[in-house]
């Protein structure tokens, strides 16, 4: 049915001289050609709606507020077991777990973005040099730096900044420890090529529990220097 009628309508638009309908064949058609036209309509309603009623998808909204600054970790919590690494005195690799460094002792933590940066050759590390003798008249144990950097960079580093016992500089090379207390900072879109690494720190660690902890936001330095640690022991 729905055929005939298209092959009417094909007559009559292409035909150059009128079509002379019956009334019997003009009900046909007609009713012939609603039945296709609703039909056809019903799976392509959408379009022939008029162009304001048609259904918009809302736009897509994109928040401009700033991400908030969290960690795993946090005061009272234990420090994840991990393991990092470092050259010692006779130029041997060592590695040390978490929590051997930190058992029955009181250990200040802190963590760099990478070693040979300004800020964190400038002033993070030898701050925290300057200050160790203080530091440990008041009690602490171990003073020990961590970087996403392999122990290598590491081993230069402390000796580019003539780094003696002062400071242990431990390397976190997979960044596993970094990930664990989620302390992660993801620099890929700088040009420099950093590519993830640790957010700058500085805990006071107490039997393996955390006490104190100064997380500042990426790699900003404002509150985790060793003056900070000295005024909250």
């Amino acid at each position: 049915m729905a055929a005939m009628a298209a092959q009417t309508v094909s007559r009559f638009i292409s035909s150059p001289k009128p079509i002379l309908l019956s009334s019997t064949t003009s009900l046909f058609f007609t009713r012939t050609l609603c039945s296709t036209f609703l039909s056809s309509s019903s799976s392509s309603s959408y379009s022939l709606l008029p162009l304001k009623l048609r259904h918009r998808p809302a736009p897509v909204k994109f928040s401009t507020a700033a991400p908030k600054i969290s960690a795993s970790i946090s005061v009272g919590d234990r420090l994840p077991e991990s393991t990092l690494s470092y050259f010692d005195a006779d130029n041997e690799i060592q590695t040390v777990s978490v929590s051997d460094l930190t058992k029955n002792k009181k250990v200040i933590l802190f963590a760099v973005p990478g070693a040979f940066t300004p800020t964190c050759s400038q002033k993070h590390v030898p701050g925290f040099v300057e200050k160790a003798a203080e530091l440990k008249a008041k009690g602490v144990d171990t003073i020990a730096c961590i970087s996403v950097n392999d122990a290598f960079v590491m081993k230069a580093w402390k000796k580019e900044l003539n780094v003696g016992d002062e400071v242990l500089l431990l390397s976190d090379g997979n960044g596993t420890f970094t990930k664990a207390i989620g302390c992660e900072l993801d620099l890929r879109d700088k040009p420099v090529g950093l590519g993830v690494r640790s957010r700058r720190y500085a805990m006071l660690v107490d039997d393996g529990v955390v006490k104190v902890l100064n997380l500042e936001e990426g790699g900003a330095f404002t509150f985790s220097g060793a003056e900070d640690i000295l005024k909250a022991l």
